[in-house]
């Protein structure tokens, strides 16, 4: 449960989808630890980070570190790795089977982040 504080400290808005976001993230993947991680909630499956979000200007973002290679309509290419986002403005924005179909892939398809470092860089898939 460590999302709840971080949401508690959102504005209402932003706290619903944070809410929102947390409840179906728990539900889809029960055996993820959770906990905050650079100051903000991210589950973890593993040790390897899979899903996480954040607030940023003008709404929540949804962070897939595997999200490139899930092929998924919804989600946005993000950073120079595997990761793809997708942001809500409003908690209505959140389309729960698109996100529960996006959290299965996370279990089933993952780049190992929990080595990165060890490995300089090189991002290896493990799923």
């Amino acid at each position: 449960m460590e999302a709840y504080g971080y949401n508690k400290a959102l504005s209402a808005s932003d706290r619903a989808i944070g809410e929102q976001l947390a409840a179906v993230i728990r539900r889809h993947l029960p055996e993820a630890e959770e906990r905050i991680w650079h100051a903000h909630p991210v589950w973890f499956l593993d040790g390897n980070p899979v899903v996480g979000y954040s607030k940023l200007k003008g709404g929540v973002r949804l962070l897939f570190w595997s999200g490139r290679s899930f092929n998924e309509p919804g989600l946005s290419n993000e950073g120079k790795f595997q990761a793809a986002e997708a942001r809500y403005a409003s908690a209505d924005q959140i389309d729960e089977a698109l996100l529960g179909r996006w959290l299965a892939k996370s279990r089933d398809i993952q780049w190992d982040y929990k080595n990165i470092v060890k490995r300089k860089g090189v991002l290896l898939r493990l799923k």
